[in-house]
């Protein structure tokens, strides 16, 4: 017995990596999923990227809405930075090693821009909410100093929280298997190697969901509410519908990005399947922010004028 317990401390203070498991199972298709997650990786930041030059150089683009999505963007780059090149390497090398310290910061990383994503989701909500119940008064209150207030807002607010929910989870005894069964360094599947009671970590899990994904999704719900509540009482078809055409992406991005989330992280561990906690982080790390370009673009009048204008000056500067 005395042997046992030394040789769980033994493991415990010299575990100093894990081993992310990812896609190992199915070594047939190592390649052509590293082909599908490079294609997408690119596909990802070059459609971003586009989105953050438009909203920047276009005059037509220079409204509050408009700074939001260029942030949005620019938050979806760095999302899929923290995750997709370490899947890339992996499926490269076949080897998922990854130590201690690149774990908790990759984990530390992906839940301060997914919450900064449930912030960020939330003044684009607020700001849809001014632009339509409240037109008269929309460059009053959602003037340059609100809209960097609550950006920055969005940015900051989850950093202290998150670094500390970090050092705690590590802060734990490791005593092995040291294998993730899973593509990145998740809260939960790294909370599960841990050999002493993690109850009070859940518990900041849970605390953490509420105040990060449920409150903002309890404001969003409120707000287009409020939002729905004031175009019934628009006389004209035309206008509701106009109205509703500058909230129908922003809305639909909501569902698919908090819809993935709430389930991941609210589910309890327990009844959640190996395969089911690859698949809904991969959702939402990877296809929604691959869908988020298209969604905003194919459906706003606006971002599509600007980029025919800037594929026209490009053509015309490649002509001369």
């Amino acid at each position: 017995m005395e042997k046992k317990l030394e040789q769980k401390k033994s493991n415990s203070t010299t575990m100093l990596e894990f081993v992310l498991v990812g896609f190992s199972d199915s070594p047939r298709y190592q390649w052509f999923l590293f082909g599908i997650f490079l294609l997408i990786y690119v596909t990802i930041l070059m459609c971003n990227g586009i989105i953050i030059v438009i909203t920047k150089l276009d005059p037509n683009l220079q409204t509050p809405m408009y700074f939001f999505l260029n942030n949005f963007s620019f938050l979806e780059i760095c999302y899929v930075t923290v995750t997709i090149p370490r899947m890339l390497v992996d499926l490269c090398s076949k080897k998922g090693n990854i130590s201690l310290l690149a774990c908790a910061a990759q984990m530390c990383f992906i839940l301060i821009f997914g919450g900064t994503e449930c912030l960020l989701l939330t003044a684009m909500a607020y700001d849809r909410y001014v632009a339509i119940c409240h037109p008269l008064n929309y460059a009053l209150i959602m003037n340059r100093k609100v809209c960097l207030q609550l950006v920055a807002a969005s940015w900051i607010s989850t950093i202290p929280f998150v670094i500390g929910e970090t050092y705690h989870v590590f802060s734990l005894p490791f005593c092995g298997p040291n294998r993730i069964n899973h593509f990145i360094c998740d809260f939960p599947q790294v909370l599960r190697l841990a050999c002493s009671d993690t109850f009070m970590n859940e518990i900041e899990d849970y605390a953490a969901t509420v105040v990060f994904i449920m409150v903002p999704f309890l404001l969003i719900v409120v707000s287009y509410g409020k939002i729905i509540f004031s175009l019934l009482k628009l006389s004209s078809v035309k206008g509701r519908s106009k109205a509703f055409s500058t909230c129908s992406s922003h809305l639909i991005v909501v569902v698919l990005f908090y819809g993935s989330a709430t389930i991941t992280y609210l589910q309890p561990k327990t009844n959640q399947t190996k395969a089911m906690g690859k698949l809904l982080p991969l959702f939402y790390t990877v296809i929604i922010p691959t869908l988020n370009p298209i969604i905003y673009t194919m459906r706003n009048k606006d971002i599509i004028m600007a980029l025919k204008k800037l594929r026209t000056k490009s053509l015309n500067g490649a002509n001369t």
